[in-house]
């Protein structure tokens, strides 16, 4: 329609266009305070987050020393330390990852490679993965309680009931990441070995995995790092808050860094709430150095199809 035209000048098109005009000055209007809101609350969190964190690192890190990492916990503030707790911590991580890795890669592949997505059981299977995923980890603690320390397998209050019962709480995570990790994976690498004459597993073992660990391996980290600051399972579980002592092996007892923080908080000293903020200072050291090596796995390794 030109310009000439009287139509366009008429006073019904005049009306159209400046009804238009409104209604998008009202949507960008609508758009800028959505985004300042969205900014709003995000400093907010951000705010209240640096001040905890601030707040914990003046009490801790004045605490934190060799004899802190090396000393077990004692009735005595000044003696007291985190060694039993964290290497009870690293004894529950490798049971956790020894058992979420073959099982969450393995349910993985199968419900990518091999299942009948029109099999009924085959979906029941998906739908619960996914809403496992999002049950409270207070949930698993029960569930630890009842089946693995005092029901069919009775482990009792030992590391190898902790380490399983942890691996409950990731292992639906995991299997979500390591099937979009699969997901990603160009179908024409596979396509490409079969039609070379490889078997099915021939082609995923290796054109597949190899293809999908960056992010199975950043899904993983990622997992543990949740499992290392759980407390509530553990508490179920039956673990102890005050153990002078390192786990010996999978039958042993055993405290975490969670715990201990619980058992230094609950205390009402004030030199007992120092040593708290220095193990909340230690932990959040150690899910930063998880993290940053997810990051790097997956910068490092990631491909570009």
């Amino acid at each position: 329609m030109s310009a000439l035209d009287p139509a366009a000048s008429s006073p019904l098109a005049l009306d159209a266009r400046a009804t238009l005009g409104a209604a998008r000055r009202s949507v960008a209007v609508r758009d800028r305070l959505f985004v300042a809101l969205l900014l709003v609350l995000t400093s907010i969190g951000l705010i209240v987050l640096a001040a905890l964190l601030i707040d914990t690192g003046i009490d801790g890190f004045p605490k934190i020393s060799a004899d802190f990492l090396t000393s077990f916990p004692s009735a005595f503030p000044a003696k007291a330390g985190i060694e039993s707790a964290l290497v009870g911590t690293l004894w529950l991580m490798a049971v956790v990852a020894a058992v979420i890795v073959p099982l969450g890669v393995a349910t993985a592949l199968y419900l990518e490679e091999y299942a009948d997505h029109l099999k009924w059981w085959n979906r029941v299977v998906e739908v619960n993965i996914q809403n496992l995923a999002a049950v409270p980890s207070i949930v698993y603690g029960i569930l630890g309680l009842a089946f693995i320390v005092r029901g069919p397998l009775g482990l009792g209050r030992t590391v190898l009931a902790g380490g399983l019962t942890l691996s409950l709480v990731v292992l639906p995570v995991v299997i979500v990441t390591a099937r979009e990790a699969i997901r990603a994976v160009p179908p024409s690498i596979k396509e490409g070995a079969l039609a070379l004459g490889c078997t099915q597993w021939q082609a995923i073992w290796k054109q597949l995995l190899p293809a999908s660990i960056p992010g199975i391996a950043t899904g993983v980290i990622l997992s543990l790092s949740r499992a290392i600051g759980e407390t509530a399972p553990l508490i179920l579980v039956g673990a102890a808050t005050f153990v002078a002592f390192n786990p010996t092996g999978l039958d042993s007892a055993f405290t975490a860094l969670p715990l201990q923080i619980f058992s230094w908080i609950s205390q009402p000293k004030e030199e007992f709430q120092a040593l708290a903020a220095a193990a909340i200072v230690v932990l959040l050291v150690v899910l930063i150095m998880l993290n940053a090596v997810a990051i790097w796995l997956r910068n490092r390794y990631q491909k570009r199809w």
